[in-house]
């Protein structure tokens, strides 16, 4: 049988990580053999379509020791015979003195069921971000003897000790990031820079195919046919939910406004809360999480996407989210914030609006402005439609994940992370 390359995930499936689940379709669909090795159970009840198209085989690992102390005590001991297993003692042992945490410990743990339970024709890894999945990856390897790689994203890269993120650099035989921004980040920690590529994820745009009955005549002035905006993430910090709600409260009573917003998240109880006391309430619906045919008969139900991204008090912020290139897609004008990856997507003002982090007034006047006027949001929305048409097909980003795992650095790839 092919040797298989092993998938180290946070969460498998997860509604908030479709882009993971679309490269992994993609990379089954150019051949590349692998199987899926996920930290955690699913905690999403719905699916999106593209997961009902992955073969890959799926193993849970504990997602606490306590769960499951003696699956980890039975891997500890079966780990403990493997060639490689000193060495990775050792590596935790140096982490765990400047990172006394129990998930230290949980990793460690989780690497020693990974190592000993994994498929057995599994011959390499591969953690999707570089935070928690690439610490059990790097520890599995090292007890396994085998080469690993990783993909970095956002909040991985910004919330990570450059310690950490060093030393994992210089062990992966490669690391890929989504922007411009993360990979230089990453590049200036890197001892080898050139082993740090540059792979924005694209979009399936089989599955975000062009809207042909967008409706650009809604101005705001009919109550009875309110302009609509619409937001789809989760309710966290970084994504500037609290903003945008205070910016929908200063927008004057005369313009008539919905907003839906799809997603979970921690602060969605606290959002609601924060709309009734500014008087909102009423004219914004939560949809909640959502899987992707619904989310995109939002995009074309709607008429701008708003999402005010900033960065989190930990350090944490959105690279380019791909609810932004999904927006794009369907011929949306966008509003966001100059956070990160953003405006490598908006990267001039004829391609949508960007205004300043945590600024309520500006971002209210951006979205008074698109509101009344339905002729600019249908030439930005052309325009970035465009762009994501032509530069953001993600079979772009599948080409050069199957150069790395194939071990060709062409020409191709390199000019791409440069």
């Amino acid at each position: 049988m092919t040797d298989r390359t092993g998938f180290v995930l946070k969460g498998y499936p997860r509604l908030s990580e479709t882009f993971i689940a679309q490269e992994i379709a993609g990379l089954e669909k150019a051949g590349l053999p692998l199987e899926i090795i996920s930290l955690r159970a699913p905690a999403d009840k719905r699916r999106h379509p593209v997961h009902d198209e992955i073969t890959a085989a799926v193993t849970y690992l504990p997602e606490y020791i306590h769960h499951e102390p003696l699956r980890c005590l039975a891997a500890m001991i079966k780990a403990w015979r493997l060639p490689g297993f000193g060495g990775a003692w050792k590596a935790f042992r140096a982490d765990f003195a400047r990172d006394k945490s129990r998930n230290r410990v949980r990793r460690f743990a989780q690497a020693a069921v990974l190592a000993v339970e994994r498929g057995p024709h599994v011959s390499r890894l591969h953690a999707h971000f570089i935070h928690t999945p690439a610490s059990v990856t790097r520890y599995a390897a090292q007890m396994l003897g085998c080469d690993w790689s990783c993909s970095a994203h956002a909040k991985d890269i910004w919330t990570s000790p450059d310690w950490e993120l060093e030393e994992k650099l210089a062990q992966a035989l490669w690391t890929v990031t989504c922007t411009a921004s993360g990979h230089a980040h990453l590049q200036s920690l890197s001892a080898d820079p050139a082993r740090v590529h540059l792979s924005y994820h694209g979009l399936d745009l089989n599955r975000f195919g062009p809207f042909a009955g967008r409706n650009h005549t809604r101005d705001g002035s009919n109550p009875a046919d309110p302009v609509r905006l619409v937001s789809v993430g989760r309710a966290v910090t970084k994504k500037g939910y609290d903003t945008l709600l205070e910016a929908l409260a200063l927008l004057p009573p005369g313009l008539h406004w919905r907003f839906d917003h799809a997603g979970g998240g921690e602060l969605l109880d606290n959002l609601k809360e924060q709309a009734v006391r500014l008087g909102i309430d009423d004219r914004i619906v939560w949809h909640g999480a959502q899987d992707q045919a619904a989310v995109l008969a939002l995009y074309r139900a709607c008429d701008m996407f708003v999402l005010p991204c900033r960065i989190a008090p930990d350090g944490d912020r959105d690279g380019l989210p791909n609810v932004l290139v999904e927006a794009a897609s369907q011929g949306l004008a966008c509003i966001s914030t100059t956070i990160s990856g953003v405006p490598e997507l908006i990267s001039g003002k004829r391609l949508g609006v960007l205004v300043p982090p945590e600024d309520p007034a500006e971002l209210a006047q951006a979205i008074e402005v698109l509101a009344r006027s339905p002729d600019k949001r249908g030439k930005l929305g052309r325009a970035i439609e465009k762009r994501v048409r032509s530069e953001f097909d993600h079979n772009a980003s599948i080409r050069q994940l199957m150069a790395l795992f194939e071990g060709e650095a062409g020409a191709e790839l390199r000019n791409a992370a440069e």
